[in-house]
């Protein structure tokens, strides 16, 4: 039996990569070329998650601050274009990790730990940034709704590791229209990049608040259905 053969192309990395929605799966290509650059420098997957983790919050950390100076009649487009970038290079590192992990072997349980509570760590940022901007913008809505939005985004990390328990099979088994385009929607390349441009225009970050906040909800909804149904049977 002949030793595999060690990778040397981004598209080595490429392979290794675990799927996603359309945004993600252009995020997972630059994801390779991220973890190709890794390996030959000699870097771990954890540095990988590390600096995912500081960019994110970094980026959100940087729009929060930035709100009183815009209120105060800043332009939102450089910092809208900046987070658009930034937020997609931490996402590519975020798809770079695993599949470094995977290709050179070199993943450990802590590994996958430290990753998924930097995506928790990124992902509470982002969340704060839609939340803020709304507050600061669109103070007539109800600040319950924030919070819901809060809650309901972490349906999107429990639902993701819930599948990669589950060999990586969809909470929600239907292809039907409705259910793809909620997939379609929720994917994490695609929420991002929105969230980033509605920063060019936060009056409509309420829009984004709510509806991804309806989205989560109806798709929480579809999987409790769709697994207490298959566990009736």
């Amino acid at each position: 039996m002949t030793a595999p053969r060690p990778p040397h192309r981004p598209a080595d990395f490429l392979a290794a990569h675990r799927g996603g929605g359309l945004a993600t799966l252009a995020s997972q290509r630059g994801g390779a070329v991220f973890a190709y650059a890794a390996w030959r420098t000699g870097l771990k997957p954890t540095h990988l998650s590390l600096l995912n983790l500081v960019i994110g919050l970094g980026v959100s950390a940087g729009v929060i601050a930035y709100i009183p100076t815009a209120m105060d009649g800043a332009p939102w487009w450089p910092v809208g274009l900046a987070a658009l970038v930034l937020w997609q290079i931490a996402y590519m590192l975020d798809c770079a990790d695993g599949q470094l992990a995977r290709v050179t072997r070199t993943g450990s349980d802590a590994g996958a730990r430290v990753d998924i509570l930097c995506d928790i760590a990124i992902q509470a940022s982002v969340v704060s940034v839609v939340v803020a901007v709304t507050s600061a913008y669109t103070p007539e809505i109800p600040s319950w709704c924030g919070a819901a939005f809060a809650a309901l985004w972490m349906t999107n990390l429990v639902t993701a590791v819930m599948a990669k328990e589950d060999d990586g099979v969809s909470m929600v088994k239907s292809t039907s229209i409705i259910v793809r385009v909620i997939k379609l929607v929720r994917d994490y390349g695609f929420i991002i990049a929105v969230i980033a441009l509605a920063l060019l225009w936060p009056e409509l970050m309420a829009v984004v608040l709510l509806g991804f906040g309806a989205v989560n909800a109806l798709f929480l909804l579809a999987s409790i259905a769709s697994n207490a149904r298959a566990s009736l049977r």
